[in-house]
């Protein structure tokens, strides 16, 4: 049970960014309760060993970091480091393949594509978002802007309306010929997000931005020690700096007059409740909306495939100019050429899992090996981290158990086409002698983390300026002192502890 009964801050939920605000309040004075409902806190950005009997710790939902500002992690001094890779991605093609990253990336892009021309629109391209990645990233940690000064900031009429007004699908289209570079350029605009590349709604345009601003570089680095380092970080410095810690203490209500609030919860003790100035939820609005007795938002929907992989070595690649370290090492895209990644859309909008789903893979292990026991490393182990693109939550919702394994079973028949042995060869096995292998769709993700319809940005981004709905930091709610911290708030999505950071100003008045 809490230790007191009244608190300045009650938040609610520990995911890394009520982590985040509990350690910027408590570092300023106030005194913080976090009420977690797990046994352990991070959320979504945890590692487990969900293999029994072996000795190898994955980031199990959430596993690469971009968006982490270095300002927080300097802020909250906290003792966690990440890692580039050293290949940006591989595209396998027939008996060969598109290498991304190093000293092979003109040449690959040539051996490809049979010029130079499509090297040379790419490295235009990310030019034009690099430099709006310099400009927008520092933002986020920002009060929001209104739309006109994030334009001015940009300061590029040809990248705004790229990437803000018209959908990304035009400027892939227009800039490049390509299929196979289309497909590898779409994929940052559908990570988590179930939409076409011409979406009038330009949800897939915001998806994208945020896959290429991250850090001012739009580099995907990989967390030393896996995710749960960077949790075990944040908890430390939170407590550290005063803030109260309580598991499996679930929140049930929030009352509040705008002044002072009331939260209630349950825990094994029984039902118990206590007061705050501010409550903050590091939970999705949907939660939120529960808590406060309120209606609901409009439900959202995930549509992902996530599968975690223990291998006892690398699969053989196809393409022998490669060697698999280099392949997968960055992200390797399976039957995500621009024209598969449509069809896979058009099938599951219709209602049927992807014929051919498309997916991407990487390998923490050869960048930080420190998640797998010594024992393994010396063996040749090597974790494998799969996200499956295009299966809305819908598609589960008649039988879960049996689409899981369908769409399971596809998804690495694709894989396989690029190896010259089935992966299935490869995999370790447990301690009781079964492939070391799981799969979570998106109800899974939803009834293990309550993400709303699995999606793993509780709902759809949203645009990084201001709008009649945000309030100034992108996390107020109706209620002056109920503040949102979790993915769903303005600039949420992804592990990158901003809704907790601007949460934590907001409720310090900054």
């Amino acid at each position: 049970m809490p230790a007191h009964a009244s608190y300045d801050v009650v938040i609610v939920g520990g995911g890394h960014n009520g982590l985040v605000a509990a350690a910027y309040l408590a570092r300023a004075g106030r005194s913080v309760l976090v009420l977690e409902r797990m046994p352990r806190t991070g959320g979504a950005a945890v590692s487990t060993r969900p293999f029994p009997g072996v000795d190898a710790r994955l980031s199990q939902f959430s596993y690469l970091v971009s968006l982490l500002p270095d300002k927080i992690v300097r802020d909250l001094e906290l003792d966690f480091a990440v890692r580039k890779r050293t290949v940006s991605s591989y595209t396998p093609k027939g008996s060969g393949g598109l290498v991304v990253g190093g000293d092979r990336t003109r040449q690959s892009f040539a051996e490809i594509t049979g010029g130079d021309r499509e090297y040379a629109a790419w490295q235009e391209f990310y030019g034009i978002t690099g430099e709006v990645a310099k400009r927008v990233f520092p933002t986020l940690t920002e009060p929001l802007p209104t739309r006109d000064e994030l334009r001015a900031r940009v300061d590029d009429e040809q990248a705004w309306r790229m990437l803000f007004e018209e959908p990304i699908g035009v400027a892939v289209e227009k800039r490049f010929a390509d299929d196979l570079v289309r497909g590898v350029v779409l994929t940052d605009a559908l990570i988590g997000t179930f939409a076409d590349a011409h979406d009038p709604s330009l949800v897939q345009n915001r998806c994208f931005l945020y896959h290429v601003i991250g850090g001012g570089t739009g580099d995907w680095d990989v967390p030393v020690g896996g995710m749960g380092a960077l949790t075990d970080a944040l908890a430390t410095a939170a407590r550290a700096a005063g803030a109260e810690i309580v598991l499996e203490h679930e929140a049930t209500a929030v009352e509040t007059d705008g002044e002072r609030a009331e939260v209630t919860f349950r825990a094994a003790e029984g039902v118990g409740t206590v007061a705050a100035r501010h409550v903050l939820v590091n939970a999705s609005p949907q939660t939120l909306a529960g808590l406060l007795g309120e209606e609901p938002p409009e439900a959202a929907e995930g549509a992902q495939l996530k599968v975690n992989m223990l291998l006892r070595r690398l699969p053989r690649l196809r393409d022998r100019s490669v060697d698999p370290k280099d392949a997968f090492s960055g992200t390797f895209h399976v039957s995500e050429g621009y024209e598969q990644l449509a069809a896979a859309y058009r099938e599951a909008a219709s209602g049927r899992l992807p014929s051919a789903p498309p997916s991407e893979i990487y390998c923490h292990s050869l960048t930080d090996p420190s998640i797998l026991a010594p024992e393994l490393v010396a063996q040749g182990y090597q974790t494998l981290t799969l996200f499956g693109l295009h299966t809305p939550a819908r598609l589960f919702a008649a039988d879960n158990d049996r689409a899981r394994a369908d769409l399971l079973a596809a998804t690495l028949a694709e894989l396989d086409s690029c190896l010259e042995e089935p992966i299935a060869d490869c995999l370790a096995l447990d301690g009781n002698g079964n492939p070391c292998i799981e799969a979570k769709t998106p109800l899974d993700l939803e009834k293990e983390l309550r993400l709303p319809g699995g999606h793993i940005f509780h709902r759809d981004l949203s645009w990084p300026y201001a709008t009649p709905a945000t309030g100034r930091w992108g996390v107020e709610t109706a209620h002056a002192n109920v503040l949102l911290c979790g993915a769903g708030a303005a600039r949420g999505g992804g592990v990158s502890g901003v809704p907790g950071h601007n949460a934590a100003m907001a409720a310090l008045g900054r």
